[in-house]
């Protein structure tokens, strides 16, 4: 499993922030080809540094899936659309194979 994590620094407008990602940004994600789970969680709490106000996680089957997803169309939609969530440097993000221990 190859999964693509989000954290997003605390906005300008919150409330804008919140509403734009759930009424405009999710219906973007929903459609990525390929992905087979999707979660978001609202001011996670750290275990250490500074705390984010937003972290979605998505995942695919695999690198190829993850990469197809990000260059076609919808891919390209959504990530065109985080402009209107957030300046570049007000995320972090990653992507990385895991293996699942316990489930």
């Amino acid at each position: 499993m190859v999964r693509y994590l989000v954290l997003y620094a605390t906005p300008e407008d919150p409330d804008a922030f919140e509403r734009h990602y759930r009424e405009s940004h999710i219906p973007l994600i929903k459609v990525l080809p390929g992905l087979r789970r999707f979660a978001f969680g609202h001011s996670p709490t750290p275990g250490r540094g500074k705390p984010y106000f937003w972290v979605s996680s998505l995942e695919w089957d695999d690198m190829a899936a993850l990469k197809a997803a990000f260059t076609s169309p919808e891919g390209e939609a959504a990530a065109y659309d985080v402009a209107n969530l957030t300046k570049p440097d007000m995320l972090r993000s990653m992507i990385f194979e895991f293996e699942e221990v316990i489930h």
